[in-house]
């Protein structure tokens, strides 16, 4: 049986794993980036095969992250609404906003790019970025808590897609009270 770990080891070992798997992410090659990047929105497309009408939020690509503009900016030609999440406060939810290839841009926190408008929605896919993911769906972020915080303030809730590389997979996250497990998770391991 696993050991039980406390808060303060947890949150240590979560920093640590952080910044190993983001730097492993970084190492790969952009050309393995790219294929993976590719065999998610292909994975996507199967999964949402209807886009007209579907309101679905990505995010904008951070520190080697799969690159899903190409699959948003197909969500929006079939008619449906790509959305990117925009931090608003340290310790709230995130809001959505509407994106659109070439629709104006400003810079959010960490200087990500996040829609110039005002315009709030709410998705009924969420796809989000993984840094590390465990077999129960438990998805390890950045550590500001911007995703379990919004997903738990949706009602409904939306479907949740957590996007990654297979190399971010972990036995645990060592979730906590607040965690909330993805649906799904797409992490094809780089060839």
């Amino acid at each position: 049986m696993e050991e039980l770990l406390e808060r303060p080891a947890i949150m240590a070992w979560r920093k640590a794993e952080r910044e190993r798997l983001i730097n492993g992410r970084l190492a790969l090659p952009q050309e393995a980036r790219s294929a993976v990047s590719e065999e998610i929105i292909r994975r996507l497309e199967a999964r949402l095969p209807s886009m007209a009408g579907r309101r679905v939020s990505f995010y904008w690509p951070f520190r080697g992250e799969p690159d899903l503009r190409p699959f948003a900016a197909r969500l929006t030609e079939a008619g449906g609404t790509a959305y990117l999440p925009v931090v608003v406060e340290k310790g709230q939810p995130m809001i959505f906003r509407p994106w659109a290839p070439g629709g104006a841009l400003t810079r959010g926190i960490w200087n990500i790019p996040v829609p110039d408008t005002e315009e709030v929605g709410v998705p009924e896919v969420v796809i989000a970025p993984l840094v590390g993911f465990d077999p129960a769906g438990f998805r390890l972020g950045y550590g500001g808590g911007f995703f379990d915080r919004t997903l738990a303030a949706l009602d409904p809730r939306p479907l949740v897609i957590g996007v990654g590389y297979g190399l971010q997979r972990l036995d645990t996250i060592h979730p906590l009270p607040h965690d909330i497990p993805m649906d799904e998770i797409i992490a094809p391991d780089v060839a």
